[in-house]
């Protein structure tokens, strides 16, 4: 049997190479993690990996966000308008939206601080996991990609970073949402509207409720493709010092004290 690919015969693997991208576990800030899900419910997830509870909680949190007005609540609130706030809110909405963004906050916390555990342990134990999936539609691998390259495509436009590290499910949900809240805002009709001079016409397009949706979208998409460059070199570099060690280097050699002994 190839001792390359996921046989199950570990306990614990650190990642996963398949078509459609490379899955992995190691160290992350549970506080970093909450956060992000604190900004948009499920961004955390999706940096776990944790795909099918991500879009749940972001699809959600989309759904019941616009339909409780909390985005519009929260620009009239900055504005000091505190009254207006108030009367945009849906309270029939509303009070469904809290224990879930509370829920995605916690749980995101709990599953980084589980996951971290978990990688501690696969580390220790160092199994082979499959390096390289080739499919009838794509191909993927274990390379170095630049990271400044993929938060420069991300700046772009979200999902292009992913694409470039062949994150395709994060890549795909990302770029489909973002044509949605494109769509739905009518960010790019105010663009339009303000290179040509008419500002007070390019605010009044402007759909609050989805407006607030891309500022996340953006950091989101920057950060999940900078941070997944990173980890995906550091394990790209792990596995070939450990092929090299296994296949090349002699089982004589050892190093005691920083002196080559043989």
């Amino acid at each position: 049997m190839n001792n390359y690919t996921n046989d199950n015969t570990a306990r614990r693997y650190k990642a996963h190479v398949s078509i459609f991208g490379t899955t992995q576990l190691h160290l992350r800030n549970p506080y970093i993690i909450a956060w992000w899900s604190a900004a948009f419910p499920g961004f955390g997830h999706m940096l776990l990996s944790k795909y099918l509870r991500g879009y749940a909680l972001f699809i959600w949190e989309v759904i019941v966000n616009v339909n409780a007005h909390v985005n519009s609540a929260m620009i009239y609130s900055f504005q000091g308008n505190i009254d207006m706030a108030k009367d945009v809110l849906d309270t029939r909405w509303l009070l469904m939206y809290i224990p879930v963004y509370l829920f995605g906050i916690w749980d995101s916390y709990r599953t980084t601080v589980d996951m971290n555990r978990i990688y501690l342990l696969s580390d220790r134990e160092d199994h082979r996991f499959n390096s390289f999936a080739i499919g009838a539609l794509e191909i993927n691998y274990l390379d170095k990609r630049n990271p400044i390259v993929s938060l420069m495509w991300s700046l772009c436009i979200p999902g292009l970073g992913q694409l470039y590290i062949h994150r395709i499910l994060t890549a795909i949900f990302v770029i489909v949402w973002l044509v949605i809240f494109y769509y739905f805002s009518h960010i790019q009709e105010a663009i339009v509207l303000l290179i040509l001079g008419d500002v007070k016409e390019a605010t009044s397009v402007l759909h609050s409720d989805w407006l607030l949706f891309i500022p996340s979208h953006y950091g989101f998409a920057i950060y999940d493709s900078y941070i997944n460059t990173v980890e995906n070199n550091k394990l790209f570099e792990k596995d070939l010092r450990k092929h090299l060690t296994l296949n090349y280097q002699s089982k004589k050699f050892q190093i005691l004290k920083g002196q080559k002994v043989k």
